[in-house]
């Protein structure tokens, strides 16, 4: 690799770099703040809230990285334009074609961190949040006592919290525990936490009062204590049954299915679509980069207008993703949408090829220049200004 591709491999992928930081970010927030609810009705920790919700990144990176490509090549290929840089080096020798060389090798760099993320890395996060999210959704400290309502447990035990307070501790305990029917317990306390270790769940109540309703007794028995451990190990921790989505699946498990899955039995139209995502996704690289050089790659003169390529090399990009998005949908039902998907993606990596190779300058057609050219001349009449020519 000579130094005029090292410096346009090194431009492009730090333009990539900083464009998909930029974008997953922004898009992980929005994500993010949907699962505030981890920390303010279920007590749990930022470390969780934030390990739950960074799971989800290489999902979106998955999306967001060829588009970050396509818009890192286009900002590279507008600086050489604007600096000349492009023209200089058409005139040293350098083929359009030859010039692409170093945006294919970035292109390669981002196609096998997809693949990567695609087969492996984003599967693996997706069922980490399922695990993750199970046990926290199976516990019942955690998610069925909510401040301010009465939750219960049994059909003879009730227990209401005022509200959590930082740190996990629970204000306002009021428990009512009537499964012993030869007597009743009622507690009271101010405060208390959750303590899990090997011999199981307790929810630790601190500052409170006791009071035991024994059959054939007129009086109750009224105990204030500092400290004491409900035992909650029969309602925590429940078990739970984890099955793995389409999503959650590796690829090697969405090449070769179980067939006695039981998801695969009733969604093989969604396996067999979601295969096919999963093996296009690191095409979709090449095809945007192709297609982007194609419409911004030919040297043109600073007083040629590059506004209408870029937009052409957006409508084009994103033509071609959304007809992807189509043909992944319908393929659920209509397995043929799967070839159709490959064909359309090949033939825009073809067309690309072919009009970097012929050198062809994307320009707007004379009949679409000559009609702005009239819209304003119009505007500049309307306006009460001399028309320029």
């Amino acid at each position: 690799m000579g130094s005029i591709d090292r410096y346009i491999f090194r431009t492009t992928l730090a333009s990539f770099a900083l464009v998909l930081v930029s974008l997953t970010g922004v898009i992980w927030i929005t994500q993010a703040l949907r699962g505030i609810d981890l920390m303010t009705s279920q007590g749990q920790t930022i470390i969780t809230f934030l390990g739950i919700t960074g799971l989800v990144i290489p999902a979106l990176v998955l999306i967001i990285a060829p588009i970050a490509l396509m818009i890192a090549i286009s900002h590279t290929l507008n600086k050489l334009a604007t600096d000349s840089e492009i023209i200089v080096m058409n005139a040293a020798g350098f083929s359009p074609f030859r010039l692409f060389r170093p945006f294919f090798y970035a292109t390669c760099v981002v196609a096998l961190i997809v693949a990567f993320i695609g087969s492996y890395l984003a599967p693996d996060g997706m069922r980490r949040i399922k695990q993750w999210d199970a046990e926290i959704t199976a516990d019942v400290l955690t998610n069925i006592l909510q401040p301010g309502r009465f939750a219960q447990l049994d059909p003879n035990l009730t227990i209401r919290i005022r509200e959590r307070q930082p740190g996990g501790v629970l204000a306002g305990i009021f428990v009512d525990d009537r499964r012993d029917p030869k007597e009743r317990i009622t507690i009271i306390a101010d405060h208390g936490t959750v303590l899990k270790n090997e011999s199981g769940s307790y929810l630790v109540l601190e500052d409170g009062n006791l009071e035991r309703f024994e059959a054939g007794k007129r009086d109750p028995a009224l105990v204030a204590f500092g400290r004491y451990a409900f035992d909650m190990s029969k309602f925590s921790n429940r078990g739970r049954d984890i099955t793995f989505g389409i999503r959650e699946r590796y690829l090697w498990e969405l090449i070769s299915p179980s067939e006695d899955d039981p998801v695969f039995k009733q969604l093989s139209g969604q396996f067999r679509a979601e295969l096919h995502d999963r093996i296009l996704a690191p095409v979709y690289p090449f095809a945007f980069a192709v297609l982007t050089f194609a419409f911004l790659g030919t040297p043109r003169t600073t007083r040629q207008s590059r506004n209408f390529s870029i937009g052409g090399s957006i409508l084009a990009v994103f033509g071609l993703r959304m007809a992807g998005f189509a043909c992944s949908v319908m393929a659920v039902k209509t397995p043929v949408m799967a070839l159709v998907q490959y064909s359309m993606l090949f033939a825009a990596i073809a067309i690309g090829l072919w009009m970097i190779v012929g050198g062809v300058v994307v320009e707007p057609p004379a009949a679409l220049m000559e009609a702005i050219n009239r819209s304003n001349a119009r505007l500049a009449r309307l306006f009460g200004r001399p028309a320029t020519a």
